[in-house]
């Protein structure tokens, strides 16, 4: 009987720890944060303030309850305080928070009082993940291989080259020797029969002449022509700004629409140079690319961090406050009219509703920004001429919509048909 309690007794020890391994082992699952949900609550929470890597308007997050564990002793429980009421925690007079208050310029942190524990631990998971590897572009066609295939190739063209020259020495000795020959056999070499120069029978014969004379001045007059057409065509103008901007990164990669820059091109006759604090709505938290992108800088032969701080530099930005600093950026028009034509790019956008891309290309995919169309009288004439008005839900358009497709006997009205080649439209 006694073995039998015993064993009961032993089953019973057993199960018990088993439960609290259970239960030990399921809190320290909940400790543990998943890094990948943890990114994605950084981003909507704490990105707009903190970078891993750097000071922001806060400080720089990696490893930082590793960190705060050993420089300061605080563990998990304080950073919970600190990140759902960080304002209590320096009104008790905790001295490391007032400390990291006054240290940034006395900048309240918001309050997340919504993060449960997992997802504070899910966020510290994922600041506690190393810092990623550098990229490094693996470069082609140079190095030690490009410069001796350089070298071999040199070797070639110079042996070659003397080849061709001794053969030169060699017919000239050989003529010589025949000529030599010739004169000790007593044999003469016939001269060459003397002919009239071709330079001389042209000038002698009036009507080449004549004839020469008119197509060289009606060639002369076309080429003229076409020259002095040109002067103020700025077509494929590409010039190189005070600060890079990629819109193929802006407008392509990242989706960003021309007129959230450009805002006055909807109610203002000029689409309008961006102020560089639009620039800042962003990158006052984008400091740095990421490594796939700084890569593709390098096959453009820019760096993308570089061209960041020229922004910063000219706001005045230092990485966690304005300093009033400021510089101005000389931009380069590159879109530019003569005075007499007047454009209206509110009347072109909001009104007849036309894209960006149609005067300016494919922005979304230029580097580097250039003038795409020739912006010509001519190019103008004939998008009016082949360009239907917009007349769907613009009450604009409806009354001399009616009275124009009846004179005209069509549905839909080009530019041109409403008075789109009148010469006051464009000149004034």
């Amino acid at each position: 009987m006694k073995q039998v309690i015993y064993c009961g007794l032993t089953s019973k020890i057993y199960s018990l720890c088993i439960v609290l391994l259970l239960t030990f082992s399921t809190s320290l699952i909940a400790q543990e944060g998943d890094p990948a949900n943890g990114k994605s609550l950084y981003n909507s929470n704490c990105a707009a303030c903190h970078k891993l890597d750097k000071p922001m308007t806060g400080p720089a997050l990696r490893n930082v309850e590793a960190r705060l564990a050993e420089e300061q002793g605080l563990g998990r429980e304080w950073l919970n305080s600190w990140i759902r009421n960080s304002a209590s925690l320096i009104k008790s007079g905790d001295s490391y928070a007032v400390k990291i208050y006054n240290e940034y310029n006395q900048t309240a942190m918001t309050a997340f009082p919504q993060l449960s524990d997992q997802d504070i631990s899910d966020i510290l998971a994922y600041t506690a993940a190393p810092a990623p590897e550098p990229v490094v572009v693996e470069s082609t066609g140079g190095g030690e291989a490009g410069q001796q295939g350089g070298v071999s190739n040199n070797l070639i063209l110079g042996a070659l080259a003397l080849l061709f020259a001794l053969l030169a020495m060699a017919l000239v000795l050989v003529n010589k020797t025949l000529n030599r020959f010739a004169d000790a056999k007593g044999i003469e070499v016939p001269a060459e029969n003397k002919k009239t120069p071709l330079w001389k029978a042209f000038v002698q014969n009036q009507f080449l002449v004549l004839v020469t004379a008119i197509v060289f001045l009606l060639a002369s007059g076309y080429f003229v022509y076409g020259y002095f057409m040109q002067v103020g065509v700025d077509q494929g103008y590409e010039p190189v700004q005070p600060i890079h901007y990629s819109h193929r990164i802006h407008a392509g990669d990242n989706g960003i629409d021309c007129k959230y820059c450009h805002s006055s091109a909807r109610v203002s006759k000029h689409s309008g140079i961006p102020s560089l604090n639009v620039c800042m709505n962003c990158h006052k938290s984008i400091s740095e690319v990421a490594p796939e992108t700084l890569a593709e800088g390098e096959e453009y032969g820019v760096d993308y961090n570089a061209e960041i701080q020229k922004l910063y530099d000219a706001v005045g930005w230092d990485g966690t406050g304005y300093t009033g600093d400021q510089k101005p950026v000389k931009w380069i028009r590159i879109h530019n009219l003569p005075d007499f034509a007047y454009f209206n790019h509110s009347q072109h956008v909001s009104v007849a509703g036309i894209e960006c891309q149609t005067c300016h290309g494919p922005v979304e995919e230029m580097e580097i920004m250039y003038q795409h169309a020739p912006l010509t009288m001519g190019w103008c004439i004939n998008c009016h001429r082949e360009t239907n008005v917009k007349v769907q839900d613009n009450e604009y358009y409806t009354k001399i919509h009616e009275e124009l497709s009846k004179k005209y006997g069509v549905d839909q009205l080009t530019a041109a048909q409403m008075g789109g080649l009148e010469c006051g439209k464009c000149h004034y």
